[in-house]
This record gives structure tokens, C-alpha cells and sequence, in this order.
């Protein structure tokens, strides 16, 4: 399914504004195939551009995106009030707002755990419905299982909160195949959201065989690696800031053999006449019609380069030759939090 919903002068984006569409799940929205992950527009990947940021997600919508991402611990919040703005003259039910909650922060921006108590998840939800200006989140979904509290009992409040109007569909965050089949003899679930890539690719083992057996689809982040199969990193580039600063895939050794696949992986794209970052987006949408890859644009020209994969006639498996499964060097997490993901 295709739709045409330029509205904008900017031509680059106007070229590429017919949008394929999926449906999340066989309960779930349907959405443009491409979703907006908006996290780096507030947090984690160093100081963003508030007016550009803005303008990227004008233009994201323009090019019938329709799927947007956030979380309530993104920036403290900040994110959620940046898409209200974002939001403030578009038509609010053309578009999907995705919200994670649950995740604890401190004052310096730290990590406290996971909160998937009942009475906590309608707090969150309060929280975020009043910062992003509306009546309703399309996804909601807790960020970590919460070890101390039943999944259970966390979907189980969600299910109330669509039961009063205030949700629309229940999703899972990097759920493990057990949680997954727990949560779904609750309620209906309409995606897993969890990371998935080209160099990320372990939940072919269990967990998307377990998705695709409850009807559940999947969102999937991380298809760029936070940029490292971009084809734009850098290792002159400054982490200081940045949760890529201690993110084992861009330390030391790792990293200079993470960019060495990345090489090989720009030398297979340009055969299609693609950049690095066109290859790795196609070879996620061409998992599978329940797949919706998340880009992390930042800027409209990352935008617009991440748009024209939808396009791309590529070879999947010259890409998959050229970055091999389980090739990468280096954990996805430091290892704090790769003990809050599925094993």
C-alpha cells in the first residue's frame, strides 16, 4: 500500500513522498514503513538542534512518515515537549505516537531501573499525555521489563488505560520470547519494539519467530547501529558527550574492526548506487512486511538519504556477504545495561 502526502516546497523530500505502509502486528496501527525515531533530538547522542529538529520532523511527516517514536525519559521529558511543538499544526490522528515509559533517571541524567508497577504506568502516562498536548498515545510500552513486577500486571494497567480512552495499543520493548508470550495472553500486542540490524541480529533465534507466532510486529531501532553503518562515523569524532563515548561498539580495537565491515558494506551498496546508511535500511525492510525499521535522522539531509532506501533495487545478499551475522566486535550496551535485555 502506497501514499502520496507531500504538502511541503521542499522538493528533495517531495521526490520521495510516496510512502509504503505496514501494519504493526494483526491487531496493531497501520503505519508508513519508515517510523521516526526522535531520542537524538534530545538525549544521548550529544547537543541537537532544536529548530532543525523541528523542521526534520515537518519534513518527515510531509514525506508520509506517520510513525513517530519517543520516550518519556528522553531528555527528561524534553522530547515529548518537542513533538507537541512539533505536532502543534498538523493533524494530531494522522499520526502514531509510539511512547516508552518507565525507565528511572536522576538529576545528572544516571540510570535507576525500571518501573513497571500498575500505579506507576498510569502516573507515566499522565505525565506524558499533559507534555505532549493530547488526549491519547497510539503505542505505550515499557522501555525494560521491570524484574520486580509480572509483565502481567505492567500490560495488564496498559489494557485499563485503553479501556479508559487514554491508549491505543499495548506494545513490548526488548522483551524476551517468554515475556512475549506472557504479555500476549493478557492482552492484544500490537509490536515489539527492539533493536535490530544488520550487525544486531540475534533475535532471529527465538524472538521474531515468537512475534510472528502471536501475530506481533516489530519496530526496529538501531538498524544503523547509532550511526556506525552510516557510513558517516568517524573515529576522530567526539564522544564526550555522547552515549557512544562508552558504547563498546565504538571503543578502541572494536571499532576499527566495526569500520573496517562498514567498508565492506559501502563497497556493496555502491553497486546499487547506495550509501552505507540506504544499504543497512533496506536490508531491515526487506526482513519481512511485519518489519517497520526506526531511523534516527536528526538533520532533514539524513532524512532525506535514509528516505531513498524505500527505493533502492539492492542485492540483499551482497549485503549480508559484506557484514556477516554476529561479525560485529564489541556488546550493543555497556554491560549495566545489556543485563535489562533479553538474553
Amino acid at each position: 500500500m502506497t501514499t502520496d502526502r507531500c504538502w511541503m516546497t521542499d522538493s528533495d523530500i517531495c521526490n520521495l513522498a510516496v510512502m509504503t505502509t505496514r501494519q504493526l502486528g494483526t491487531t496493531g496501527p497501520t503505519v508508513s514503513a519508515l517510523g521516526l525515531g526522535a531520542m537524538g533530538m534530545s538525549d544521548l547522542y550529544g547537543p541537537a538542534d532544536r529548530a532543525e529538529s523541528i523542521a526534520t520532523i515537518h519534513a518527515a511527516l510531509d514525506a508520509g512518515i506517520t510513525l513517530i517514536d519517543t520516550g518519556d525519559f528522553y531528555g527528561m521529558g524534553h522530547n515529548e515537549l518537542l513533538i507537541r511543538e512539533a505536532l502543534a499544526d498538523r493533524d494530531r490522528d494522522q499520526v502514531t505516537i509510539s511512547v516508552k515509559f518507565g525507565a528511572l533517571r536522576d538529576a545528572d541524567g544516571g540510570w535507576n531501573g525500571y518501573d513497571g508497577r500498575p500505579q506507576a504506568v498510569k502516573n507515566f502516562l499522565a505525565y506524558s499525555l499533559s507534555r505532549l498536548g493530547t488526549d491519547h498515545v497510539d503505542i505505550y510500552r515499557l522501555a525494560r521489563t521491570d524484574p520486580n513486577v509480572p509483565i502481567e500486571e505492567t500490560v495488564g494497567a496498559i489494557k485499563e488505560l485503553i479501556e479508559a480512552g487514554h491508549v491505543r495499543h499495548v506494545g513490548l520493548s526488548e522483551s524476551s520470547a517468554d515475556v512475549i508470550r506472557r504479555a500476549a495472553t493478557v492482552t492484544e500486542i500490537s509490536d515489539l519494539q527492539i533493536e535490530y540490524s544488520l550487525i544486531s541480529r540475534g533475535i532471529e533465534a527465538e524472538i521474531l519467530p515468537t512475534t510472528r507466532e502471536h501475530g506481533i510486529g516489530v519496530t526496529a531501532y538501531g538498524v544503523l547501529s547509532r550511526g556506525l553503518l552510516s557510513g558517516h562515523w568517524s573515529k576522530d569524532r567526539d564522544v564526550s558527550k555522547d552515549f557512544r563515548g562508552v558504547s563498546p561498539r565504538f571503543q578502541g580495537e572494536n571499532l576499527d574492526h566495526n569500520l573496517k565491515l562498514v567498508e565492506a558494506l559501502r563497497e556493496a551498496a555502491a553497486e546499487a548506487g547506495a550509501t552505507p546508511a540506504q544499504a543497512a535500511i533496506a536490508w531491515a525492510l526487506s526482513r519481512g512486511e511485519d518489519i517497520v525499521p526506526l531511523i534516527g535522522a536528526r538533520r532533514r539531509e539524513r532524512l532525506t538519504e535514509a528516505l531513498e532506501a524505500l527505493t533502492l533495487d539492492v542485492d540483499i545478499a551482497k549485503i549480508e556477504a559484506a557484514v556477516p551475522e554476529d561479525s560485529a566486535a564489541g556488546e550493543r550496551y555497556p554491560a549495566a545495561q545489556m543485563a535489562h535485555l533479553p538474553a
